[in-house]
């Protein structure tokens, strides 16, 4: 494992001037430890509801896992969201529970060091999983399914870490298969569009398909072409705009049809609007 300087301490710029260690006075420690969740913005009363172990914990266990945090390059802005959506790290070992997470993303998913706090940003549940229960197995099967050499996780997709095999990652590939395509086909379309595994199959895979063959009349053939298809929102972006473009009487591919912005779906209405009156008059 790579050598981790630790940033200097950051009790300064989150806690008052009592010392906890020269009191015994329960109450100021208390309220100590109040002050600094505040000034980190996390909610004192969710942490100490989802967190008993908190109200017992030393002000200096708190102020280690901040500054583990921070030395991981989390920036101060990211601290209190991060913590007040699991108080759990607050009282964590960094030692045990943090570090060993910086080793596995550094050596194991190969993640460059910079980068390391940005897959923390995207997906803080990466703090608080299991690596030898969750986050391993996992690597080992999307490597199996192609997100491996020039495809291999990056920081916009180590969130996929954190799915469950059996209830998210295996249903949506076995969906995929359901409509025809080979496990290689399913493969490509899932690295070319990884966000494919972090969609509902019922709310969302499954309507989009049933619209695209249904309404559309559309080939499968075309779904492995353009993955990225299944990102769009059916209601907000693919429902109107194919009905604006069957008012018309035109088809045009997926890919065409989505991609581009309002705007220039817009002018290339409207340009097709034009050579269908030409068409008409002529």
């Amino acid at each position: 494992m790579s050598t981790v300087k630790l940033s200097p301490p950051i009790h300064s710029q989150f806690s008052s001037h009592h010392n906890p260690s020269t009191t015994s006075d329960r109450g100021i420690v208390f309220h100590e430890k109040v002050r600094y969740l505040k000034a980190l913005k996390v909610n004192p009363e969710k942490a100490f509801r989802l967190n008993p172990k908190l109200r017992s914990s030393p002000l200096a266990a708190l102020e280690s896992v901040t500054r583990c945090l921070y030395s991981l390059g989390v920036p101060r802005a990211s601290l209190g969201r991060i913590l007040d959506m699991h108080p759990v790290l607050l009282t964590c070992n960094p030692y045990y529970q943090l570090y060993p997470l910086l080793d596995f993303l550094l050596h194991e998913v190969a993640i460059p060091f910079p980068d390391v706090h940005l897959c923390i940003i995207r997906c803080p549940r990466l703090l608080v999983s299991s690596i030898d229960n969750q986050l391993r197995p996992t690597l080992f099967f999307l490597r199996e399914l192609g997100f491996c050499g020039p495809h291999s996780l990056t920081c916009q997709t180590t969130l996929l870490l954190v799915s469950s095999l059996e209830d998210t990652l295996l249903p949506k590939i076995e969906f995929l298969k359901s409509l025809g395509f080979t496990h290689i086909e399913v493969s490509n379309m899932v690295v070319r569009s990884p966000g494919l595994l972090t969609l509902s199959v019922m709310k969302n895979l499954a309507p989009k398909v049933e619209f695209f063959l249904k309404e559309m009349n559309g080939d499968v053939s075309e779904l492995k072409r353009f993955p990225q298809y299944f990102s769009f929102s059916l209601e907000r972006r693919i429902r109107p705009r194919f009905g604006m473009l069957r008012q018309l009487g035109v088809s045009v591919p997926l890919e065409d049809m989505l991609k581009v912005s309002d705007g220039e779906f817009n002018a290339r209405l409207l340009e097709l609007r034009f050579k269908t009156l030409e068409f008409g008059v002529g």
